[in-house]
């Protein structure tokens, strides 16, 4: 009786984009900056649930707003999410972010170490790229002059040479970071020689990942630190609604990827139940075990 329920529910949501006792329609998705691949995944989703986008300044921005009910769903790097140890549900491990320290092509800076004493903006204040930058910078045993800006004003700052580098947490390519290669060719700087010291620090939510070649105009490909990003929401939305998301996360999947994406997609069944140490929904984990059978 349990699974058919589900099967009807999946099956609703697939229709209508409701579900018995709640609906997807009006849902609001705290996403992240204007120019980056959080607010392009969160306007695909958000086109098939009926639901609204919220921008915000990133993953810790997103989890204050699901505290304070000012959003139902959210996006937050699974660093984040174990470090700020709030009551979560997730209803699925969505795409691989990737960590970008981002230069100008013609800067001096070939590593992690040689942004030490220069300028650097790790991201808006609140965001995965401010939490993350803190970390890596401890982890390589460096000071940098740190300042903290919005992508948009980043760029703009970096272009200008107000900024010797950026650090960004998103996904490949972010459309912002292609816009500025068209103007001024950039390089993105290995940051993996940092990971085992991270990873000592903070557990296994890093790894080891690789920005393909041509992400950015004629780039090569580059090894840096991915972490995996989780789409939540509080343990209190309605299964059915959980379950209404989940599906369209499986069966809305090829749609819900970015056209210009290089980088990995975790939408199918086998990747998405991986939350680490974030627990599933219950109403997720009963409509992808449903969708299983």
């Amino acid at each position: 009786m349990r699974r058919r329920r589900v099967l009807q529910l999946a099956a609703l949501a697939l229709l209508t984009g409701c579900a018995p006792g709640g609906t997807t329609a009006g849902l609001r998705i705290a996403a992240g900056e204007r120019g980056g691949f959080y607010v392009e995944f969160a306007q695909l989703l958000a086109e098939r649930l009926g639901a609204v986008v919220v921008e915000t300044s990133g993953s810790v921005d997103n989890l204050d707003l699901l505290d304070g009910g000012a959003a139902d769903l959210a996006l937050t790097l699974a660093d984040v999410a174990a470090a700020e140890r709030r009551p979560l549900a997730a209803l699925g491990r969505v795409y691989e972010n990737y960590m970008q320290l981002v230069v100008l092509d013609d800067s001096p800076i070939t590593a992690v170490a040689g942004i030490g004493g220069r300028r650097v903006s790790l991201g808006a204040q609140r965001s995965g790229a401010a939490v993350f930058g803190e970390r890596l910078l401890a982890a390589a045993g460096i000071t940098a002059r740190v300042e903290h800006h919005g992508l948009t004003e980043a760029v703009e700052r970096l272009d200008a040479g107000a900024v010797d580098a950026l650090l960004w947490s998103g996904g490949v390519p972010t459309p912002a970071l292609t816009a500025l290669a068209g103007r001024h060719p950039i390089r993105l700087i290995d940051l993996t020689g940092a990971l085992p010291a991270l990873r000592a620090a903070h557990g296994p939510a890093y790894q080891s990942v690789v920005v393909p070649a041509g992400s950015y105009a004629a780039s090569p490909p580059v090894a840096t630190i991915g972490v995996s990003n989780l789409l939540v929401a509080r343990p209190g939305l309605p299964d059915e609604v959980a379950a209404a998301v989940a599906t369209t996360l499986v069966r809305e999947a090829p749609r819900l990827i970015p056209p210009s994406a290089l980088g990995t997609q975790y939408l199918d069944l086998r990747s998405l139940i991986e939350t680490g140490d974030v627990p599933l929904h219950p109403g997720a984990a009963e409509a992808y075990r449903a969708l299983r059978r």
